[in-house]
């Protein structure tokens, strides 16, 4: 054991989020009736779902949408090869999410998942295992999701700060398999030489921005795509691939 675990939690029941965020049934190692429902105060652990998610996912959706709009229009990307294009979405979409909501100034709040219900456990009778269930939200990483856009609202970015920076986001040499990754690497230094000259207008006193920036913009790494998609489009999609739907928005003229 990593961790005590000691309070309790309460059988839940919520019509809306049940079929997304139940957790699963009993193994057949442990039958249901010796079960006794919990949740785990241990961050890592403990999963969470958003308190208001009819609204929270409905402005989620639309940053979304905005995040793939803003990638189809740039010139530079839509004159890479289509793999290259589809490389460089599935390796940025959810950092650019990510600065869609600290650009938009989105806030959410989350509360404990409701526990599996025991007509799911019977039904499943074990089935269901852990390696077929998608990676749960947790407390923890809702709470690292906030510091870091925090962290960006801290700096207060300009809409063209937020447009340069989002470009050497999308620009990303490094991502393996790359047919065009030297011209790639032009247009990421590109976009973070525009960065540097626009902060000089907006911020001439402030000389040590554009590093608090890069800087700031590393802490992306930290949250991963399925925490994204398993908190503000699961939802939404229910089993659907949300890679999938962000190609077909990508490629759809």
């Amino acid at each position: 054991m990593d961790c005590d675990c000691s309070v309790y939690g309460n059988w839940q029941s919520n019509a809306i989020l049940f079929n997304i965020l139940s957790r699963g049934g009993s193994t057949p190692s442990e039958p249901s009736y010796k079960r006794v429902p919990h949740t785990c105060h241990c961050e890592k652990r403990r999963t969470v779902c958003l308190k208001t998610p009819s609204e929270t996912c409905q402005v989620a959706s639309d940053v979304l949408v905005k995040t793939v709009h803003f990638m189809k229009s740039l010139p530079a990307f839509q004159q890479l090869p289509p793999k290259d294009q589809l490389s460089l979405l599935q390796n940025c979409w959810a950092a650019l999410f990510i600065l869609g909501l600290a650009q938009d100034r989105v806030r959410f709040e989350v509360h404990d998942s409701p526990a599996p219900s025991m007509l799911k456990r019977i039904l499943l009778n074990g089935r269901e295992t852990a390696s077929s269930d998608p990676e749960q939200p947790t407390l923890a990483g809702a709470q690292t999701l906030k510091e870091v856009l925090r962290k960006f609202w801290s700096l207060d970015l300009s809409p063209k700060e937020y447009a340069y920076l989002k470009g050497t986001v999308i620009f990303n040499p490094d991502v393996p398999g790359l047919k065009a990754s030297l011209f790639i690497e032009g247009l990421q230094y590109e976009a973070q030489h525009a960065l540097k000259e626009v902060l000089v207008p907006l911020h001439p006193e402030d000389r040590w921005r554009f590093a608090r920036i890069l800087l700031t913009a590393s802490s992306l790494k930290t949250i991963t795509p399925s925490l994204i998609t398993e908190l503000f489009f699961r939802p939404v999609i229910g089993q659907a691939d949300l890679l999938d739907l962000l190609i077909d928005m990508l490629f759809t003229r």
